[in-house]
């Protein structure tokens, strides 16, 4: 039997990522931000304001980036004046990550303009089942 691109889900996913992703950039550009940018930026916010001030590596753990692009991106981030890298006082080789205020002023912001496009995206699938689905795609051990 000969399969048709169409009915490969790997194609399929393939497709669908690349519209979610031209969606997502074409949302964050007026923001000033690449989707990469606004991935490290929305965690770090998130965490500073659940009282963790993560250091570059376990940023990098939570939003599932390469530590050297992870690096390499908090330097943009940085120069935007977005957040601020400050010696960790129990390890002087690690950098504490922390938002500024203009970075949460756009955190909330990013992050409403990124659910609408999800909200749109996932529109013909029950929220529900596309959680499950993508969290069983993205952790398959559980």
């Amino acid at each position: 039997m000969t399969l048709k691109p169409g009915d490969s889900p790997g194609f399929l996913l393939w497709h669908a990522t690349l519209r979610w992703q031209r969606d997502i950039a074409a949302a964050l550009g007026p923001l000033n931000l690449t989707h990469v940018q606004f991935v490290l930026l929305a965690c770090t916010w998130w965490m500073n304001t659940h009282d963790e001030h993560p250091n570059q590596l376990t940023l990098a753990r939570q939003a599932g980036t390469d530590v050297k692009m992870t690096s390499q991106v908090l330097r943009a981030l940085e120069t935007k004046g977005l957040i601020e890298r400050e010696v960790d006082p129990g390890d002087t080789r690690a950098k504490r990550l922390r938002v500024t205020s203009a970075g949460a002023e756009l955190a909330p912001r990013a992050i409403a303009a990124v659910e609408g496009v999800d909200a749109r995206f996932f529109q013909p699938v029950a929220h529900g089942d596309a959680v499950t689905l993508l969290g069983r795609l993205a952790n398959p051990e559980g």
